[in-house]
């Protein structure tokens, strides 16, 4: 995440965070095709922290490791097709060698360092407009009987399944919109205020100077693009002071996720969590949130 910078690679694919999918960089152009696996005819696509190396692509299908909860997100992302969201990835199953397979997705997935489109206000109201199509969607599929991550789920729950984890490597573009959501390891039930929180503390991003220039953003007004989430998402009043209450709740919980696959040992987020600079960069934008969050309640009003 703060690392090494991946290198720009045409295609998306639903993987563990940080992860090229339809990758972009700063330059905005394409990069090298994806490197030949031991396998006949995939691809590797790079990138990614947990699943790194183990996902690829064989013609229009992604094959990647599936986990515990596989079973209950394929059958969500199937109920979001039903219900008229094209917006994720369909699950096709999963291989007899234990790799869930879905649909491949075309269109540009930005990592670190942001280039400079996605970094512009139309595509955030569009990450926003889409957010609310999918949790519309996601309010007509029936959970019971399915298991999801704690991991980064909603401490609160909700009455509906949401992503949790919409941050720019999760999202793909074309012609600068948001069109589609990759990665649903995270999915749980949640609030939908508190999944578009999580978005708009990456994607405005509510991060103090250091921490956001790591990722390549440029100096914007930080404030008036949370009015933009709220605004394109169609929040009202109530809505809107929640919005920030949850963004205070989410700041102060800052790194917990990251520290404990650290103390399990991860060594991917061991590396990550020492190139950031361990805890000290969430307690930095703690600090920073303090100082500032009276200018977003203001702009948000």
């Amino acid at each position: 995440m703060f690392g090494n910078k991946p290198r720009p690679v045409r295609g998306v694919w639903l993987s563990h965070r940080r992860h090229p999918a339809a990758v972009t960089g700063a330059s905005g152009g394409p990069g090298p095709g994806p490197r030949q696996t031991g396998r006949v005819d995939e691809q590797e696509l790079t990138g990614g922290i947990a699943n790194a190396g183990g996902v690829t692509r064989l013609g229009r299908h992604v094959l990647r490791p599936s986990n515990p909860y596989s079973a209950s997100i394929h059958r969500f992302l199937s109920s979001l097709r039903a219900a008229g969201f094209e917006g994720a990835s369909l699950p096709v199953g999963v291989d007899a060698d234990g790799r869930e397979r879905l649909l491949f997705i075309e269109g540009d997935v930005p990592v670190p360092p942001y280039p400079r489109w996605a970094q512009l206000d139309p595509a955030l109201a569009s990450i926003a407009v889409l957010m609310r199509r999918f949790h519309e969607a996601s309010g007509s599929f029936d959970a019971t009987g399915s298991t999801w991550s704690a991991e980064l789920a909603d401490p609160k729950g909700g009455p509906i399944v949401v992503h949790n984890d919409v941050c720019l490597e999760n999202i793909v573009f074309r012609d600068g919109a948001a069109v589609g959501l990759l990665d649903f390891d995270f999915a749980a039930p949640g609030r939908p205020l508190y999944d578009l929180s999580q978005m708009a503390r990456m994607c405005v991003p509510i991060d103090d100077d250091i921490n956001a220039a790591r990722l390549g953003w440029e100096p914007v007004d930080r404030p008036a693009r949370l009015r933009l989430v709220a605004e394109a998402y169609g929040l009202d009043a109530a809505e809107r002071h929640a919005l920030i209450e949850v963004l205070s709740e989410s700041i102060e919980r800052g790194g917990e996720f990251v520290r404990r696959r650290v103390e399990a040992g991860d060594p991917s987020f061991v590396r990550m969590w020492n190139e950031m600079g361990g805890m000290e960069r969430f307690d930095r934008r703690r600090r920073w949130w303090l100082d500032h969050r009276h200018e977003f309640d203001n702009a948000v009003r």
